[in-house]
């Protein structure tokens, strides 16, 4: 190829500076989108401690740890539309004339304190017949904060 007077060469591809520059510019866009989550890189922690709602509106977190910490209750009824889990009857040996039965309902789809209500029925069997007696109200305070607690746990490990 013949330069002519007056004409520089010129490279079609450009100089080595000009790549390295192209290059930079490239990276720095690149990195500047990345932090910015413009590519959703920074919404993954923020989505993995969000409510984990079930496709029936219940928060998943709160109804697995009240499955969990009812587990050793028979369940009676399971109404994940409606947001409640019912126990059957129980009792233990050590007082087979006392039984009791627990409502869990969910009130929100977040994982807070005020999201669920535990409502605890106790009755005691007295001349053959079963009679409803009072229930501490931090009874049910206890088993709330239980259900609560273990909904924290698997939250905690999910985000692992």
């Amino acid at each position: 190829m013949a330069v002519r007077e007056g004409e520089e060469k010129t490279n079609p591809r450009g100089s080595s500076m000009q790549k390295f520059a192209r290059t930079m510019l490239v990276l720095t866009v690149s990195l500047a989108l990345g932090a910015c989550s413009v590519f959703g890189g920074g919404d993954k922690a923020r989505d993995e401690l969000a409510p984990r709602t079930t496709a029936i509106g219940v928060n998943g977190y709160l109804w697995q740890a009240s499955l969990d910490t009812l587990s050793f209750m028979p369940i009676d009824r399971v109404e994940p539309a409606g947001g409640v889990i019912t126990t059957d009857w129980h009792s233990t040996a050590n007082a087979p004339d006392e039984r009791i039965k627990l409502t869990v309902r969910f009130l929100s789809e977040q994982l807070r304190s005020d999201g669920i209500k535990v409502v605890i029925v106790r009755q005691e069997r007295q001349n053959g017949n079963w009679l409803s007696v009072p229930v501490q109200a931090a009874t049910a305070l206890q088993i709330e904060e239980a259900i609560l607690q273990r909904a924290r746990q698997l939250r905690t490990e999910a985000a692992q």
